[in-house]
């Protein structure tokens, strides 16, 4: 069994009253971790103690920070089976997601540690002799990252990464699914040589999470807010940062569509698609949910993919190199084979799979989906590809564009020009024309439009989330005033 604790001020403490809650192996129903169950007074000590390092981390050389954040992305490749056995007790992380996952992870820490030098100051003009004027950007001081359970290396350093290399410090609050994978970051952070204080580490059990979120984010020194995690859970935490006008990055649920044109490479398309809808279970933010072809491809498309979703075997990551792992719960389960029982019933032809035992299914097509069907407007974070046909380019679009959610996308079409015009149509914060739509790189400008949240995490736009832009002056000509 594992073990997570809090880290406050540099040092692995107990929650209040030595209070803990279990997370269980969602295969095995067995304890996975014992981690410890914070109380809103500990949450107020970690901001406290990220506050208390604030001068300190702030002020120290954009070389000493960016030492920080290489050491941590070198420690956290070498600690990649500890996190990879995590995962897969938390969460049931297949090895080839946990991996993903270590290696993105380090990636941004890497690319964080570019970033230490993009603050500074900047002259502008000013229209009155005899002013100096400058923009100054300069870190905000304490940023509160709230990470999910899905992606939790990857989203968990994110959380933080860029915050850390602006010289913020941070508190992270650990998903109630996986306190120990996130543990491990803490652990990396900290023998990466972060001063104490600089990063702290939240856990606590999944009824408390909405007043420690209250207590942290009403805290006077947290000054930033990142969220990622689903619209429902977001609206919360914008409206908990609206009272207290904080500024918050969210990042949150999709439904991202495919788009195959009728002069798309198929075989290109099928393994973006059987890979954006079926890798890690379906349960990543920017998973394949819909694939919109052109009916003049359709079967030829379909025919492909339900052969490659058939392949795609289900098993115990710690018990050999299976695609798909279990999904996070047997709740997650029920809710997604309603959506598959409520298209059938509704019309739709399944193609693949469909069945599922205990926290397993079968990675799932559905072809001929409509929006009479539940399936083609919510979110179903699960190994289910929703297809549905349409006649022509402006269709694909309309049906694209067709949900509250605007996330990602992506573009199937040999015609590279005219694939860019119709993504160019698509109401998504990302887009990607002939690629998956789970695809990433640290330096990009992440983040979603419409139900799926705003800012961006990544790059010079990461930069401007977690820092503040002054004006200055300096005025060296006297003044005339008009009184």
């Amino acid at each position: 069994m594992l073990e997570a604790r809090l880290l406050i001020g540099g040092q692995e403490v107990a929650a209040f009253d030595d209070a803990t809650y279990e997370r269980r192996d969602p295969l095995t129903d067995q304890v996975a971790t014992r981690a410890c169950a914070a109380s809103t007074g500990d949450a107020v000590e970690a901001a406290n103690a990220a506050a208390a390092a604030f001068p300190g981390w702030s002020g120290a050389t954009p070389a000493a920070r960016a030492r920080c954040l290489n050491d941590a992305a070198a420690i956290l490749q070498q600690r990649r089976d500890d996190f990879i056995a995590a995962m897969a007790d938390e969460i049931g992380a297949s090895k080839r997601w946990a991996a993903f996952n270590c290696e993105l992870g380090a990636a941004l820490l890497r690319d964080a540690a570019t970033m230490t030098n993009r603050l500074g100051e900047t002259a502008i003009r000013a229209s009155t002799p005899g002013v100096t004027a400058l923009a100054v950007r300069q870190p905000a001081g304490v940023v509160l990252g709230i990470a999910p359970w899905n992606a939790p290396v990857v989203l968990g350093v994110r959380a933080v990464a860029v915050p850390l290399a602006c010289g913020n410090t941070v508190v992270l609050k650990a998903s109630e699914f996986c306190p120990k994978t996130h543990s491990l970051i803490a652990e990396v952070l900290r023998d990466a040589g972060l001063p104490d204080g600089a990063f702290n580490l939240i856990t606590n059990a999944p009824e408390a999470a909405h007043e420690i979120v209250e207590a942290l984010v009403a805290h006077a020194a947290v000054r930033r807010v990142n969220f990622t995690g689903s619209t429902r859970i977001g609206r919360s935490v914008a409206e908990t940062c609206a009272r207290h006008l904080k500024p918050c990055l969210l990042e949150l649920s999709g439904k991202a569509p495919l788009l195959v044109l009728d002069d798309a490479d198929l075989a290109e398309a099928v393994k973006a698609a059987a890979f954006g809808a079926f890798f890690n279970q379906g349960q990543v933010c920017i998973s394949t949910e819909r694939i919109i072809v052109d009916q003049a491809v359709a079967d030829a498309f379909l025919a492909r993919l339900a052969v490659k979703a058939a392949s795609l075997q289900v098993g115990d990551p710690r018990h050999g190199d299976f695609p798909l792992g279990p999904m996070i719960s047997r709740e997650a389960v029920v809710r997604v084979r309603g959506l598959i029982d409520d298209a059938l019933a509704k019309g739709a032809t399944l193609l693949a799979g469909g069945d599922s035992d205990g926290t397993t299914m079968q990675a799932t097509v559905l072809d001929r989906v409509t929006p009479a069907m539940r399936i083609y407007d919510e979110e179903s974070f699960g190994p289910v590809a929703a297809v549905i046909r349409v006649g022509s380019v402006d269709e694909a679009v309309s049906v694209a564009n067709d949900t509250a959610y605007g996330l990602a996308a992506s573009v199937f079409g040999r015609d590279v020009v005219r694939a860019r015009g119709v993504a160019d149509r698509i109401e998504t914060g990302i887009c990607h024309i002939n690629g998956p739509t789970i695809y990433d790189e640290p330096q990009m400008p992440f983040g979603g439009m419409k139900a799926s949240g705003y800012g961006r995490f990544g790059g010079d736009a990461g930069v401007n989330e977690f820092t503040e832009l002054r004006w200055l002056t300096v005025h060296d000509q006297p003044h005339h005033y008009p009184i």
